[in-house]
């Protein structure tokens, strides 16, 4: 999810804990953690909405950080044909556990232990293939190159590639930037213990 304006500075204070959003379906679950642009939330709920049926004394608008009901209606996203959603969520404190995986630039044999057994169920659970150590020296060979462009040089599709970059951060081996990605430390040590 991202906050836009007013409605990021009051996410990243815990002012606002609901938001509403028009999607085709929901995009987000209940009890998990989503890094946004406002920090880490937590999902506590989400229910779909009838937007014509929000009156101006629902507290969620305040909640939300919405004058009232037309304004609710005025700033939703998208297609009016599909769903609305009212998402209650709170600010999650503290460090981001992957980024500070992330950071880590050695690695004991139990992590590098830990690391090749999880990459190898990504690679025997994978429809294309082997993939996770291709993917990371593609990354490592050519950092902040679109993913489109990386995906296409491998042969391969951008939204499952990106897919798969996604599994890599998720035990902090990559990062995102504002365009492509980069290894990380932990990415980078992990490399280097597998030697060329």
């Amino acid at each position: 999810m991202l906050f836009a304006g007013t409605d990021k500075d009051g996410v990243e204070s815990g002012r606002i804990t609901v938001a509403y959003r028009r999607w085709a379906e929901p995009r987000v679950v209940e009890g998990r953690i989503y890094r946004t642009n406002a920090g880490r939330i937590e999902i506590d709920s989400i229910r779909q909405v009838n937007p014509d049926l929000i009156v101006d004394n629902d507290p969620d608008l305040v909640l939300a950080d919405r004058q009232n009901a037309k304004d609710v209606r005025r700033r939703l996203r998208g297609d009016d044909t599909l769903p609305t959603f009212l998402i209650r969520f709170h600010l999650v404190e503290g460090p981001d556990p992957r980024e500070e995986l992330a950071a880590q630039s050695s690695l004991t044999p139990e992590d590098l232990d830990d690391l090749r057994t999880r990459l190898a169920q990504f690679d025997q659970l994978s429809h294309h293939g082997p993939w996770t150590e291709q993917t990371l020296r593609l990354i490592e060979s050519r950092p902040a190159t679109r993913a489109a462009d990386l995906a296409a040089s491998v042969g391969r599709e951008t939204a499952p590639f990106k897919l798969d970059v996604r599994k890599l951060k998720n035990l902090g081996l990559t990062h995102s930037l504002e365009v492509g990605y980069r290894l990380t430390p932990r990415g980078a040590a992990y490399l280097d213990a597998l030697g060329n």
